[in-house]
C-alpha cells in the first residue's frame, strides 16, 4: 500500500531544515568523536605511565626483598587472565579493568620464579571525565544543532517567504493582473546587494511591465482601428441600403453586415481587455431568459428547464453569453442543439465533432479557428470575458456522448421551493 507525500515534505524548508540537520548531526558527531578519542587518549595515557612507573618501582622493591608498596602484589588472583598470560611469557603490558566495582588500570610484567607482578591504579576519575565529557559533547551537540536549526529556520523562512511572495505575483499576471508586481526592495536600491531570489522578483516585474506594455499598446490598436473603421462603415451600409434589388446587392449587404459585426465585436473586446465594465444588475428568471436567447421553437434549439432560477445578474451581457455560445453551435456543431437551465448552471451542447484541442486546453483564443472553419474565433472570447464580467464560471468541454458542451455556472442564483 503506497502513501501519498504530504505536500509540505517536499518544501524548499523542509528540504533546507532536513540538510542542516544532517550536516550538522554529522559535524556534530565528526567533532564529538575527535574530543573523545583525544581526551580518552590522554587519559589513558597517564594513567598507564602512572601504572608503568609504579610497576618499575614495585619490581625493584621485590628483587631487593622489600614491601611492594601500595596496590602491587604477586600472582594476583584478581589480574585479568590476558594480562596474566602476557606477563607470564616474559613482557609487560597495562589494561583497563573492573576491580571490586571500579575501573581500575592494571600493569603487571614477570617476576623472579616464572612468577607475575601486578600494580592495579584507581581509574575511577578518569572514567568519570570521560563520561562527563561524553555527556557535554551530546548536550553541546543538541544545543548547537537546535540553534542552528532555529537560525537557518529563520533565514530559509524568509527566503521562501519571498518566493511564495514571487510565485502568488506570477499566479495573479498568469490570471490578467498585469498591474501586479513584487516591488523587491533590494531590485529598488541600488545600493543594497541583490541575491538569487531579488533576481527573479525584479526579473518577473520586468516582464509583466513589457507584457502590460505590448497588450496595452495592442488593445489600442484594436480600439483605434474597430473606432475608426464605424464611421465608413456607417456610410457604406448606407449606400448598400440605396443599391437596387438583386443577387449582387444582397452580396454587398452581406458583407457589409458582417464588418459591421466584427467591429462592433472588436469595440466589445476592447472594452472587455480595459477590466473596466460596469454591471446594470436586475432579478431575472434564469429559464425565461434563456428561452428569450433561444429565439423560439423555430430557431432549431432545445431549450428544458430541469430547474427554474432567478438570479441577480446583467440581463444584456449574460443574453450576450448564451447567444454566442448559441451561435457557435449552431455554426460549428450539428444539431440538436441543446440550451438546458439547471438551477444555475445553464449548458450549451450540439453534436458536432466537439471543440478544438487548443481550445480545451487554453481556452479561446481570437482570431483563431480549428480547420479552416469559417470566423474570427471572437464569440467564445467575448462570451468568455462577459462570463467574468458577470462573475460567472465558463467551462469549454467535450460531451460524453459526443458534440461540444459549454457550461456556465451563475452567482447567488435562487432556486424556487415550488413550480415556477
Amino acid at each position: 500500500m503506497r502513501f501519498a507525500r504530504p505536500r509540505w515534505a517536499g518544501t524548499l524548508a523542509m528540504k533546507a531544515a532536513v540538510f542542516i540537520t544532517v550536516m550538522c548531526c554529522a559535524l556534530a558527531a565528526l567533532l564529538g568523536v575527535l574530543v573523545h578519542v583525544s581526551v580518552t587518549d590522554q587519559t589513558v595515557g597517564q594513567a598507564r605511565d602512572l601504572a608503568l612507573a609504579r610497576l618499575t618501582e614495585a619490581t625493584s622493591a621485590y628483587e631487593a626483598g622489600d614491601s611492594l608498596g601500595r596496590g602491587a602484589s604477586v600472582d594476583s588472583a584478581e589480574l585479568p587472565g590476558p594480562l596474566r598470560r602476557l606477563a607470564a611469557e616474559g613482557d609487560r603490558g597495562t589494561m583497563v579493568a573492573t576491580r571490586r566495582g571500579r575501573p581500575t588500570m592494571w600493569a603487571a610484567g614477570p617476576a623472579d620464579g616464572g612468577r607475575v607482578l601486578a600494580v592495579a591504579v584507581d581509574y575511577s576519575l578518569g572514567a568519570r571525565t570521560i563520561d562527563g565529557l561524553d555527556r557535554a559533547i551530546v548536550w553541546s551537540s543538541a544545543l548547537a544543532i537546535g540553534a542552528t536549526l532555529l537560525v537557518g529556520a529563520f533565514a530559509v523562512a524568509r527566503v521562501t517567504r519571498r518566493l511564495h511572495g514571487t510565485a502568488q505575483v506570477a499566479r495573479r499576471i498568469s490570471a490578467g493582473d498585469l498591474d501586479a508586481r513584487v516591488g523587491d526592495p533590494r531590485s529598488k536600491d541600488p545600493a543594497r546587494s541583490r541575491d538569487e531570489v531579488g533576481a527573479v522578483a525584479a526579473a518577473l516585474d520586468s516582464m509583466a511591465a513589457s507584457l502590460q506594455g505590448k497588450l496595452l499598446s495592442e488593445q489600442r490598436f484594436t480600439a483605434d482601428v474597430a473606432h475608426e473603421l464605424r464611421t465608413p462603415l456607417t456610410g457604406l451600409h448606407a449606400a448598400a441600403e440605396l443599391l437596387p434589388p438583386g443577387r449582387p446587392t444582397e452580396l454587398v449587404r452581406d458583407r457589409v453586415a458582417a464588418l459591421r459585426t466584427l467591429t462592433e465585436d472588436l469595440l466589445e473586446i476592447s472594452r472587455l481587455d480595459t477590466r473596466r465594465e460596469r454591471l446594470e444588475l436586475d432579478t431575472e428568471r434564469l429559464g425565461a431568459l434563456a428561452e428569450r436567447v433561444a429565439g423560439g421553437p423555430g430557431s432549431g434549439t432545445e431549450v428544458r428547464v430541469v430547474r427554474d432560477a432567478w438570479v441577480e445578474t446583467d440581463r444584456r451581457r449574460l443574453e450576450r453569453v448564451l447567444g454566442n455560445l448559441l451561435a457557435n453551435a449552431h455554426k460549428h456543431g450539428r444539431a440538436p442543439v441543446e440550451l438546458t437551465v439547471d438551477g444555475p448552471v445553464v449548458t450549451v451542447r450540439d453534436h458536432g465533432d466537439g471543440y478544438p484541442d487548443y481550445l480545451l486546453e487554453h481556452g479561446p483564443q481570437r482570431f483563431r479557428t480549428e480547420g479552416g472553419a469559417r470566423g474570427h474565433g471572437l464569440g467564445l472570447t467575448i462570451a468568455l470575458g462577459q462570463a467574468e464580467v458577470l462573475g460567472a464560471r465558463l467551462e469549454f468541454t467535450d460531451a460524453a456522448g459526443g458534440g461540444a458542451l459549454a457550461t456556465l455556472t451563475l452567482p447567488g442564483a435562487a432556486v424556487p421551493d415550488g413550480p415556477v
